[in-house]
Formats: C-alpha cells, sequence, structure tokens
C-alpha cells in the first residue's frame, strides 16, 4: 500500500486517480482549494483519509499547505495533478508553476514525483517569462522533472500527457480516452514495472513520448528553479 497526495482532486483527472488509487488499496489524501469543494471530494472518493485545503494561486496558502502535507509523515508519491487553462497569466504561474514548485521544495521527499503537463507543452517557450502562457506553464513541470531527475537521484521523477480529455478543463468535445487519462499517472505512482522506475520522462498513456528538446538544456533548467527561487523566497 502507497502513500499519496494529489493536488487538484476536487475534480477531473485528480478526483479520478483518487477513486482508482483508493479501489486499489492505497491511502490516498486529497487537496481542493475551498472548504465547500473539500468536503464535495470526500464525498466523490469514499476510502480517502482526508483532505488538505489551499488556493494554489495564493503563495502563502500553498507554503501553508506543504506545511499541513508534512505533519502527515512523508508520502510515497506525489501526484501535482492542479492546473488552471483558461486563467489570467498571474494565474497560469501561480497556480500551474509556482505551487509546484512550493511543494516540491517544503514538502518531505518522496520516492515518486509526477507532474501533469500536457502536449500543448511542446509550443512552449523555455525562455523564463513572468507572463507566462499555458504551454510555457507545462513546459516549466517537464523542465522541473528533468532536473530533478539530474538532481535528487534517489527519486523518480516524471511528466505525464494525460491527453486531450473530456474533463471540465479539457470540454464535453474532447477526443481523447477519460480513462486513458488517468491511468498513466497511477500508473507511475504505484508500479514496479521496469517502464516505471525511470526519471526525467514525459508519458503518454504509459509510454515514452516526444517532448519539447528545450526541456533537456540544463541552462535552461537551472534558470527555471533560479526564477521560481527569486518569486517565491523558496529555494529548492
Amino acid at each position: 500500500m502507497a502513500k499519496i497526495f494529489i493536488t487538484g482532486s476536487a475534480d477531473g483527472l485528480g478526483q479520478l486517480a483518487a477513486i482508482a488509487l483508493v479501489k486499489d488499496g492505497h491511502e490516498i489524501v486529497l487537496h481542493a482549494r475551498n472548504e465547500k469543494r473539500g468536503q464535495e471530494a470526500l464525498q466523490q472518493v469514499p476510502g480517502a483519509k482526508g483532505v488538505l485545503i489551499a488556493d494554489l494561486s495564493n503563495m502563502d496558502e500553498t507554503k501553508v499547505l506543504a506545511d499541513k502535507a508534512n505533519a502527515l509523515g512523508t508520502f510515497d508519491a506525489i501526484i501535482h495533478n492542479a492546473g488552471v487553462y483558461r486563467a489570467n497569466t498571474q494565474q497560469l504561474l501561480h497556480v500551474n508553476t509556482l505551487a509546484p514548485y512550493i511543494l516540491t521544495a517544503l514538502m518531505n521527499k518522496p520516492k515518486r514525483l509526477i507532474y501533469l503537463s500536457s502536449g500543448m507543452h511542446l509550443s512552449g517557450n523555455p525562455q523564463w517569462a513572468d507572463k507566462p502562457s499555458y504551454s510555457d506553464t507545462k513546459l516549466h513541470v517537464l523542465m522541473l522533472a528533468r532536473a530533478l531527475a539530474r538532481k535528487w537521484p534517489e527519486v523518480y521523477a516524471n511528466a505525464v500527457d494525460p491527453g486531450w480529455v473530456p474533463t471540465k478543463m479539457g470540454s464535453a468535445s474532447a477526443p481523447d480516452d477519460l480513462e486513458r487519462g488517468y491511468q498513466t499517472q497511477v500508473w507511475l505512482a504505484t508500479s514496479n514495472e521496469p517502464g516505471v522506475l525511470l526519471s526525467g520522462q514525459y508519458f503518454h498513456h504509459q509510454k515514452t513520448a516526444r517532448h519539447n528538446p528545450s526541456a533537456d538544456n540544463i541552462q535552461l533548467q537551472d534558470e527555471l528553479l533560479a526564477q521560481c527561487a527569486r518569486l517565491t523566497g523558496v529555494p529548492l
């Protein structure tokens, strides 16, 4: 049994991953941005061990969330699922890039880190901008995973493209398979198959996939970490 924390698990792919992991007998802690959504999340995922509340668009709340999570001990895996799409540039930066960075830096180090990226990262700009696009932020989390694979060899840190799936974010017309949209995260969090025990990879439907080659640039990775540290006041 693994102990797993999933951000953004009040709905969408995060909630579906949580349901699947609870069914498989794992200890799951949920996350929601406010108390109302947190209570709804617990109702939707019976068997979850609890829910932690924080608005990830607020850096101070995100830092407190790390403290709350650490009070529960060390997780075996953390799925950084939370994200926004139709949002202003500040929300994109804070939720999609800075929140996973802060939680990675401040939470007890797990054995596995999984970051939700997107096929749209392929058009992301690796050069830092304080007002990033959605594509930029999804490139950021892949760069973070690749940097961690280099700096933390004892941890498996990977990014996932779940596909364009019919969630609230993806819209009902999205063409990809919803179940396959969360299976890779579940697999990376719990399986001991050889294909899982890798780090710094970009996965799509349980296979490594083509990614933006700029994510491999060590200088750009270190610049990303430096900018995140500058904005958050939190060194990795």
